[in-house]
């Protein structure tokens, strides 16, 4: 098959480990930067042109699409999907993803269980924080990614002038409880095609509360209990997700999942696992496209 992967680095880990993965599967693979295409409809047909050429060879493609331009990311990938080009990520999964509050309408949706989390959108600032009893509040822009746009309000002060600055600016999010047992760590877990293929649990550095590898966190492997993974799956489910990351938090009533990436990272996980999480992918794309 012919299977192009839409990315903005052609260097990134990632990148090269699904590139790799699918040469070793005999695939003809290429990488595609999204903000070099140029999309059109020609005589009632999606076009899309890649340095001038029209692009109509492709079997299937795998979207890593950062949060820099979800909007344009996606809309390829619609153009994609409309030309019956099999994706691993559909269009209208990467932004609902990208989006914080849809993501938790659509969990919630399908009871899937989540941390207390409220729209960032109220006539005064103090309606929404006196639904956390003056306890620590994370507060998260609405589309924020790698730990990026996420704010720790220790105090109902901090909690206050945040929300403020934040409205004054225009800027959407929303605030969420702080789990405090889970002592700044989590288990991302990576879900293909409905099946748990990797878990690793994070650990945030010391005085950071993110847990993200790429701030100074460190992980193992770890296994997930039943009802860790069946949340996880739930979620992926709901979202309508063939591959994505699952962050889940381990709470004193139960796992909570914190956040859904549509194109989770594979470096720290692959390294920490050892599982070849690109070959998985790849051998996804081959059972649906046939």
């Amino acid at each position: 098959m012919n299977i192009a992967i839409l990315s903005r680095g052609v260097g990134l880990y990632s990148t090269q480990s699904l590139f790799k993965a699918g040469e070793k599967h005999k695939h003809l693979m290429e990488v595609i930067d999204p903000n070099l295409c140029v999309l059109s409809i020609e005589n009632g047909a999606s076009v899309v042109r890649f340095h001038g050429d029209i692009v109509d060879d492709l079997d299937a493609i795998i979207p890593r699409i950062g949060a820099s331009n979800p909007y344009y990311g996606s809309t390829l990938v619609r153009h994609f999907e409309s030309l019956d080009v099999f994706s691993t990520v559909s269009a209208n999964a990467i932004l609902q993803t990208r989006d914080k509050w849809t993501c938790s309408q659509l969990l919630s949706k399908a009871n899937v269980p989540i941390p207390k989390t409220f729209l960032g959108f109220a006539p005064e600032a103090e309606t929404l924080l006196s639904n956390f009893e003056n306890k620590p509040v994370i507060i998260k822009i609405l589309e924020g990614t790698h730990g990026n746009g996420v704010i720790l309000a220790e105090t109902y002060v901090s909690a206050l002038s945040t929300i403020e600055t934040l409205n004054t600016a225009g800027v959407k999010f929303v605030l969420q409880e702080y789990i405090s047992e889970s002592k700044g760590t989590d288990l991302r877990v990576i879900v293909v095609d409905d099946e748990v293929v990797a878990t690793m649990k994070r650990q945030s550095k010391s005085g950071d509360f993110r847990s993200n590898l790429h701030r100074g966190g460190s992980s193992e492997k770890i296994k997930l209990t039943f009802e860790e993974e069946n949340v996880a799956l739930q979620a992926a489910k709901a979202m309508q997700l063939g591959v994505c990351g699952v962050d889940l938090l381990q709470s004193e009533r139960g796992p909570l999942v914190l956040e859904i990436n549509s194109s989770p990272g594979l470096e720290g996980i692959e390294n920490t696992t050892k599982i070849d999480i690109s070959k998985k992918i790849i051998s996804y794309i081959e059972r649906n496209k046939r």
